[in-house]
């Protein structure tokens, strides 16, 4: 069975990254299981800047190949909010309930045309001795006047895809895994690399 070793110890994206590599036969592992101590700190000021910067301290300090990705939701009448910065909007004490609750706050006179919004990831591949590569997607959408569904984790319960007509919440791991923003940056590391490695 062949590994990805992706530099998080958060459980539901964990997940995304098991229903996208699970098809292709890879077993997927992380922080959790093969460096706990760790805790890579998250100082860059795009998503880019925190993948890599992931990405490069486990392959260094594993010796081997690494993904790792950074990924927030951006909403347009927050002008980008909260960004970088999604996973600890509401505060250091990270909660997907504190964080959607100040987001749907931050939002309550903004009326449904103007609530559009974008998850967006960036992937950073590393591998000691070798230039790091990132890939970048997105899933277009809008944040909905409340929650719905129960899958998927953070923001996804209020977080509507206009085209499948559902809340990311109410998608199946693989209905998610074709149209999220992590779906989507992996197909284009696979577009670019299908020639050179074995994914």
């Amino acid at each position: 069975m062949k590994e990805i070793i992706i530099a998080t110890k958060n459980k539901g994206k964990a997940k995304d990254f098991e229903a996208i590599f699970s098809p292709m036969g890879y077993t997927v592992k992380t922080l959790h299981d093969v460096a706990e101590e760790m805790d890579i700190e998250e100082t860059g000021t795009t998503f880019e800047e925190n993948a890599i910067l992931k990405a490069e301290a486990l392959a260094n300090h594993l010796q081997t190949f690494v993904i790792a990705d950074d990924s927030g939701l951006e909403v347009d009448a927050l002008n980008g909010e909260p960004g970088v910065y999604s996973a600890r909007y509401a505060g250091e004490e990270k909660s997907d309930e504190a964080n959607m609750e100040k987001l749907l706050d931050a939002l309550k006179d903004v009326p449904s045309p103007e609530r559009t919004a974008r998850f967006r990831c960036v992937i950073a591949v590393a591998e000691p001795n070798m230039p790091t590569k990132t890939y970048a997607g997105f899933c277009e959408g809008h944040i909905a006047m409340e929650k719905k569904g129960s899958n998927g984790f953070g923001y996804d319960p209020i977080f509507f895809v206009d085209s499948l007509n559902k809340h990311m919440a109410e998608l199946s791991a693989e209905e998610k895994a074709k149209i999220s923003h992590r779906g989507h940056a992996i197909a284009n590391l696979r577009k670019e690399w299908e020639n050179n490695v074995d994914f």
